[in-house]
């Protein structure tokens, strides 16, 4: 899916919702244990009453790996149903991988080409060779893990070197990699404060943002110092929408919480947006 394609979406649904899809077996609804293959009954039931107020998906693979092949299978299918039913959705594969050069184009392959995920999360420790493999991709594109939601970002990521802080840095560098147009950003939504700054260095490129709602983050905040001309945020809401009932209603819940999402983020695009 191309960048123009996804600001279509935002424009269309008045949304730019992503919706995670980390699914923990001991979270939901205790009667799809039954199924045969429970993560996917789950996953089907929430993109078939959230697709249409939503323009992403995100599944964090940690959440299908923990459960071996049948995780694994249960990723695929959820992914082969996305691309056959909603192909307008765009899909995150949340796997944050990032190594030497040959074992990233593996890496890539697996996301974006068997898989076919529109997009995979990267982490740009190991710099340039181990970033470029994602990005030869075609109409594909690469999450640079940027400045994240953890505590522990201020380990590493807004330390001071040389004047710089090192996210700011990874933002500036990653600027002169080959095909760095395809490229996208995490940037969390509990540092809200600092996205003035990152917009200062990368004025058009997507943001990934996770932590509003059950981290603390808020979407006015984000908006307000996030926002550009084509919108350029996809806001990633994972448990509070997936879980907001155990119950058969699951997923009428989670499409109740995820179309509150949505109108709030309709009042944000009419407040800094005229896009019809």
């Amino acid at each position: 899916m191309t960048t123009n394609q996804l600001v279509q979406q935002i424009k269309k649904k008045q949304s730019f919702l992503c919706i995670g899809l980390d699914v923990d077996l001991n979270k939901i609804p205790p009667h799809l244990l039954k199924e045969d293959d429970p993560i996917f009954a789950f996953n089907k039931a929430i993109i078939d009453a959230t697709h249409h107020l939503c323009v992403a998906y995100k599944p964090n693979t940690a959440f299908y790996e923990a459960y071996g092949l049948k995780g694994w299978k249960s990723l695929e299918k959820t992914i082969r149903y996305l691309n056959e039913k909603h192909p307008e959705i765009f899909t995150i594969a949340d796997a944050k991988r990032g190594d030497i050069g040959n074992t990233s184009t593996m890496y890539a392959k697996a996301f974006l080409e068997d898989l076919a995920f529109d997009s995979v999360t990267v982490a740009p420790y190991m710099g340039k060779d181990s970033v470029e493999p994602f990005l030869a991709f075609k109409d594909k594109h690469t999450i640079l893990l940027a400045l994240t939601s953890n505590q522990g970002a201020f380990d590493f990521q807004t330390k001071s070197i040389d004047g710089k802080e090192l996210y700011k840095q990874v933002l500036e560098t990653s600027k002169t990699w080959e095909n760095s147009q395809n490229l996208m950003y995490v940037v969390g939504a509990t540092k809200a404060e600092f996205l003035a700054d990152i917009r200062q260095i990368i004025p058009d490129s997507f943001l990934l943002v996770p932590g509003v709602g059950a981290q603390g983050g808020s979407l006015k905040e984000v908006c307000k110092y996030g926002m550009n001309t084509q919108v350029g945020l996809l806001i990633n809401s994972s448990r509070g929408i997936i879980y907001a009932s155990k119950e058969t209603d699951f997923a009428q819940a989670a499409a109740l919480k995820a179309e509150a999402l949505k109108k709030e983020m309709e009042t944000e695009i009419k407040r800094y947006l005229s896009i019809d």
